[in-house]
């Protein structure tokens, strides 16, 4: 009799890398993406966080936000909370807020000029939020460095356009969403 037990995969949710590239040709991926903000007592943000990170998809040093895919059976928060300790580290303390509406839903195309997003990778839909963190933030994983920024900074014409795939273009109304400019 052949047993039907089977070993449980170690790493449930997760494509192999060949699954996943196969995935990427065929539907949209779900990620979420996350502005890191220091806040003052009033909650108005005075700083955010940039990483500087060697392109997935070029090989390139690059500046992006906090980002990362949704795994088969993850919820969003959990998804939020997963990432920024990937790319922050574990004590980051993000305090995700009660209701994950995002501040806004981009999209990117594989294709260039389809829209100001762009992924060479695949079609992607991502969850944009701003997220307060308290902790030491320390980068992790392939993000090599966060360099915190005022909002002033942030929106140097030579950042935004520094920011992977259009990303400059979801910092800039991130930063309008919470009111750190107008």
């Amino acid at each position: 009799m052949t047993s039907s037990l089977q070993t449980p995969d170690p790493n449930p949710g997760w494509l192999s890398e060949f699954a996943l590239a196969e995935t990427r040709t065929r539907v949209p991926i779900l990620y979420v993406e996350a502005v890191p903000a220091r806040v003052d007592a009033l909650g108005q943000i005075e700083h955010i966080g940039v990483l500087l990170r060697t392109s997935a998809a070029t090989g390139e040093i690059i500046r992006t936000l906090v980002s990362g895919r949704v795994l088969h059976n993850e919820s969003i928060r959990d998804a939020l909370q997963r990432n920024i300790e990937k790319d922050l580290g574990p004590a980051a303390f993000p305090r995700l807020p009660a209701t994950l509406v995002p501040v806004t839903v981009a999209e990117y195309f594989p294709f260039p000029g389809m829209t100001p997003l762009h992924d060479p990778r695949q079609h992607a839909v991502a969850l944009v939020y701003v997220v307060p963190v308290t902790g030491e933030c320390n980068p992790r994983q392939d993000a090599l460095e966060l360099t915190w920024l005022t909002p002033e900074e942030a929106l140097a014409p030579s950042l935004l356009n520094d920011l992977e795939g259009g990303r400059g273009q979801l910092l800039k109304q991130a930063l309008a969403w919470s009111g750190a400019i107008v």
